[in-house]
């Protein structure tokens, strides 16, 4: 054991385990072109605008960014009808959570998230030393909010909802949300992880902003990394109320977004012929590959976002790596025979079913 004086939790806490880079599998096993459908990335690649806002804030990089981000925050508070306070910006949204978690959890509160879900909230749950209660799914997999309701004692200081859900792709109605926010007691945080809000196609979606305008102690996470593909730059934010968006701007690091990154989500922010080029693509791949994989006999759940749960015979994963295709397996998440399928370009999407027919046995 070593001597550093670590605290326990932290000594405990299991790292993150990213999706497979395409050039790792290509290296591992001699293949070439191969398709990558594993982390939710836009298939499109970023905004050609966001791009060259990159190149032209590349001659100031000598300087350090603007620590306020005020110009992505006076455009996205005008275009989300919020106030400029309002906002508090991170790298991605697991910088938000870490803020989150920074300032309300410690070694004697509880969490309480639904699960399986996106993997960055038990880790930093236990980064904190705090207590992460796991509700289960229900038997469709989509949040039991009348069992996370239940979950909440004296100890919740904070609730995440995900909605669409990671890795699942469903989601929640407004009747059943906002009967469940309005039951959560006063003193408990509300962060509504709504980062594939954009995908979501049900018209009974819910008014998340509107809860932060209502109830508060409220926010809501999205990001730039999904509909706008600036994954790699790293922007995400909170809507918050004002009271609770002070207190994550203190937690804060200065400085947390770069130059680069802020120009670039400027400029994707009002590319709209890509955010619609975007949501056709997502639309017209979910309702192939829901097709396709319905044909080959495999199950896949409604989604709201940008991808696909799908189940799997054991060993699915695996064998796609070998036909170059780079899915999620979600055994870590208590799904050991599904797999997350990110919706691709049509000739991404269609190699996957390609290869699924090869392994399935299965041809047209």
């Amino acid at each position: 054991m070593s001597p550093l004086p670590v605290k326990p939790w932290v000594r405990k806490l299991e790292p993150y385990v990213p999706g497979k880079p395409i050039e790792e599998l290509e290296r591992e096993l001699g293949i070439a072109k191969a398709v990558k459908l594993a982390s939710n990335e836009n298939p499109l690649g970023p905004s050609p605008r966001a791009v060259e806002a990159l190149w032209n804030a590349a001659e100031g990089m000598h300087r350090y960014p603007d620590g306020a981000s005020f110009r992505l925050r006076q455009a996205l508070a005008v275009r989300l009808g919020v106030e400029p306070r309002q906002l508090v910006f991170g790298a991605g949204c697991d910088e938000i959570l870490e803020l989150l978690a920074k300032c309300f959890l410690g070694p004697s509160d509880e969490i309480v998230f639904a699960w399986p879900s996106f993997a960055m909230y038990p880790v930093v749950t236990q980064g904190m030393g705090a207590t992460a209660v796991r509700v289960p799914l229900d038997g469709a997999l989509v949040h039991d909010l009348r069992a996370m309701r239940g979950a909440v004692t004296s100890r919740t200081r904070l609730v995440i909802v995900c909605n669409p859900n990671n890795p699942t792709g469903t989601s929640v109605g407004a009747e059943d949300f906002d009967r469940f926010v309005a039951s959560l007691p006063e003193d408990v945080v509300l962060a509504i992880d709504e980062a594939y809000v954009e995908f979501a196609k049900r018209s009974d979606f819910p008014d998340a902003l509107g809860w932060v305008r209502r109830r508060p102690g409220t926010c809501t996470l999205r990001t730039f990394s999904k509909l706008y593909g600036l994954a790699g730059l790293r922007v995400g934010y909170a809507v918050a109320d004002p009271e609770l968006a002070g207190y994550l701007e203190r937690a804060r690091h200065p400085f947390n977004v770069s130059l680069a990154a802020e120009a670039a989500a400027l400029a994707a922010l009002d590319d709209h012929e890509h955010v619609e080029k975007t949501l056709r693509t997502n639309a017209e791949g979910m309702a192939f590959l829901g097709r396709e994989l319905a044909r080959l006999g495999l199950e896949t759940w409604p989604s709201d976002a940008n991808f696909l749960l799908a189940e799997a015979p054991p060993g699915t994963y695996e064998r796609l790596l070998r036909e170059g295709v780079i899915v999620r397996p979600m055994e870590g998440f208590g799904l050991p025979n599904h797999v997350r399928i990110t919706i691709g370009l049509a000739e991404e999407n269609e190699r996957l079913v390609k290869a699924l027919e090869k392994i399935l046995g299965t041809r047209r």
